[in-house]
């Protein structure tokens, strides 16, 4: 008889050699029950499953049988049943877990995309979202000027919330494309892994005057009595001795000691998204300058250029940009008791695949749709006959209640 440490040795030599085929029917049993039925298959049939096709004639009874445990190799019998029974529990965790995860809609492009862990996986406002963390050096992009250290470090230091139902892919493109925004970037690229921590590469902007025109609209500076409070897309018209010019304020610049002189030309912050309030759907204050003499810069028409660059002053007159009608409106529905709230169609959800008719939200749920967005750009006031798809955005309005209610069904 051998010694026990050596018995035992033989012991996981055999389970390992026997376990192999029972743990690999205890996985694909798991995943396919799992994936066809959404149950998981109890553990102590699978360890009967791989202790008799490894075998062992009585299964589990095996480490009660005194035949077994009497003779002279129990030692490495019952470590190798050992073995058996450890590989075939985790071949069948693994199998019910991948048979979890992986999407019931198959496609080539699904199985090719990369996956974020479940754990990322917030709670806000009714919908899920992931928490994406820029980390790393920002590295430049081969081609562009280095960033200014200033501009690395912002982005460096940001992190972003975005809709936990995209693929990776499309996490990185929405990433690319806020980042671009934000700091007005000439180009980034994002690569997300799966622990939500993004690595980025991006190039400084390439312009500052030039971005904010538009069509064939030329910038032209022109001296004036610069209005107090007048701020970057005001518009204004500039009379001369030659005629009149009608444009909008790109920068503007005055004289007076408590003027911010660079506060026309700064943007204003974004408006912050998934807002249900009127107070944070309202759009930031523009800096403005301080009013005095100064120098305007002015986005104007082609023809109306020489007219500027012939005058040695302008006086300018601030027009009128109307009453903000939706903001009249978000305060009336607020005083309703009203919300807003952006949520994002998922794949299986009650509304994947069905018109708003056939959804028919307003008097299932109690709430009204009023714009939706797939890949063709946003759609407001959509009809009813509007298919809705799997990654579609909508923004609903009603009560706080209801649109919870709506978001589960959504999600």
């Amino acid at each position: 008889m051998e010694p026990l440490p050596v018995a035992i040795v033989y012991g996981l030599y055999l389970g390992v050699l026997t376990g192999i085929i029972p743990a690999l029917v205890s996985g694909v049993l798991g995943f396919l029950f799992k994936y066809v039925t959404g149950v998981t298959l109890p553990g102590f049939g699978v360890v009967v499953l791989a202790v008799a096709l490894a075998g062992i004639n009585g299964g589990l009874l095996a480490l009660a049988d005194p035949t077994i445990l009497a003779s002279t190799n129990a030692p490495t019998v019952t470590t190798g049943l050992l073995v058996v029974m450890m590989m075939s529990l985790y071949a069948h965790a693994k199998g019910d877990q991948l048979g979890a995860s992986v999407p019931r809609r198959l496609s080539l492009r699904a199985l090719g995309e990369r996956t974020l862990s479940a754990d990322l996986v917030e709670m806000v406002g009714g919908r899920n979202e992931i928490r994406i963390r820029v980390t790393g050096d920002v590295a430049d992009i081969e081609g562009y000027p280095p960033l200014p250290e200033h501009l690395r470090a912002a982005i460096r230091d940001s992190d972003w919330r975005l809709p936990a139902d995209l693929q990776v892919s499309e996490l990185e493109a929405r990433l690319a494309e806020r980042l671009r925004t934000e700091f007005e970037l000439g180009d980034v690229s994002a690569s997300i892994d799966e622990s939500g921590s993004a690595s980025v590469a991006a190039a400084p902007p390439l312009s500052g005057l030039s971005r904010r025109l538009e069509g064939n609209r030329k910038a032209v500076s022109v001296n004036a009595l610069v209005p107090t409070g007048l701020a970057r897309g005001d518009l204004v018209v500039a009379v001369t001795p030659d005629g009149r010019v009608r444009g909008e304020v790109v920068s503007a610049r005055s004289t007076r000691p408590d003027a911010d002189e660079t506060a026309a030309a700064i943007p204003a912050e974004q408006t912050p998204t998934g807002a249900e309030t009127p107070a944070e759907l309202a759009p930031a204050r523009a800096p403005t300058t301080g009013g005095g003499d100064g120098q305007v810069t002015l986005a104007v028409a082609g023809s109306d250029v020489e007219t500027l660059l012939r005058a040695d002053g302008a006086t300018v007159i601030v027009e009128s940009r109307g009453v903000r009608r939706e903001y009249e409106v978000l305060s009336l529905l607020r005083r309703a008791g009203k919300r807003f709230r952006r949520l994002t169609v998922r794949s299986e959800s009650e509304l994947d695949g069905v018109t708003l008719d056939e959804a028919d939200v307003r008097d299932r749920y109690g709430v009204a749709v009023l714009a939706a967005r797939t890949g063709d750009g946003w759609q407001f006031a959509p009809k009813g006959t509007r298919r809705l798809a799997a990654g579609d955005e909508l923004f609903a309005v009603g009560s706080r209640d209801a649109l919870d209610r709506f978001g589960e069904v959504v999600a």
